[in-house]
């Protein structure tokens, strides 16, 4: 390549930057990465992928050396990623395999075990939902429902939410006429309706999902170590700001366990976090289920 016109990331097509953040993530995150790792994975030639590894060491020089005696590139203590990662998106691919086009079966990176998820969603369920928010279309769903038992429904779903525990769909309720959760596990016989979309009925009508509530979430004042907590969630001055959507407001209190009650009065070893400014859930709707919560 020309020294003196430098390749630039940007400039490189989305196939082979993709096989660039694989040398990047296992460089990251495992420490190695040799040019099997990018055959079996892509399924290129080795000279292909002797290329694409010289290309990621002019973007990075600093990134990696060879091994000769391992025959493999090793991260350096220098390493500096060239691509942005999230949080969720790097711990599924060390859990359950690098790479969501991958058509074989997945396998972890590392050693990994997560919680045993009690319920997934009926997948032919979820179809018919995505299908409904990516069209802009109402469903016709059967409804199962802790107050009301099985009802019919006609609803607008416009979003997926996890509430950590299991999986909703956001919709505008028109039997109730009135934007609410529905478990997508509770549904059945959903099917896609032609009927006419009102504005009222659009995401754009939600009060409680376009509302943004901001949080400061401090460590319990009844623990004898707070700056454990501080250390684990990266707080800074002591406080974790965070922004949610007023409609899963009370699902992130009651996943974390965060204390909401004014004067912080829950016991429990399973608190280490409370809500310093409790009045900014004025207005939020769904925090029957938060912690220590009180209606005023």
């Amino acid at each position: 390549m020309n020294n003196s016109t430098p390749t630039k990331l940007e400039n490189i097509n989305q196939t082979q930057q993709e096989r660039l953040f694989h040398i990047d993530f296992k460089l990251r995150f495992l420490g190695v990465v040799n040019r099997n790792d990018l055959v079996s994975r892509f399924g290129i030639k080795a000279a292909a992928a002797t290329r694409d590894i010289s290309l990621y060491k002019e973007l990075a020089p600093d990134n990696l050396i060879y091994d000769t005696k391992a025959k493999t590139y090793i991260g350096t203590n220098q390493f500096q990623p060239l691509f942005y990662y999230q949080g969720s998106q790097a711990l599924s691919a060390l859990c359950y395999g690098l790479g969501d086009d991958h058509v074989a079966e997945s396998s972890s990176l590392v050693t990994a075990e997560s919680p045993t998820q009690l319920n997934f969603p009926n997948l032919d369920i979820l179809a018919e939902i995505t299908k409904a928010i990516h069209q802009k279309k109402a469903l016709s769903i059967s409804y199962r429902s802790l107050s009301s038992g099985l009802t019919q429904r006609e609803i607008v779903p416009f979003a997926l939410v996890n509430n950590g525990l299991r999986w909703h769909v956001r919709a505008y309720d028109r039997k109730r006429s009135r934007f609410t959760d529905f478990v997508i596990n509770r549904i059945a016989s959903p099917k896609l309706l032609c009927t006419e979309i009102k504005k009222s009925e659009t995401k754009e009508s939600d009060i409680q999902w376009n509302r943004i509530v901001e949080m400061h979430i401090v460590p319990h004042p009844n623990l004898q170590y707070p700056h454990t907590i501080e250390t684990e969630y990266g707080m800074t001055n002591g406080m974790l700001k965070i922004q949610v959507r007023a409609a899963v407001a009370g699902y992130v209190l009651r996943h974390w366990n965060i204390d909401c009650s004014p004067a912080h009065e829950l016991q429990g070893p399973e608190f280490h976090l409370w809500l310093k400014n409790t009045p900014t859930l004025y207005g939020v709707e769904n925090l029957a289920i938060a912690p220590g919560f009180r209606a005023s």
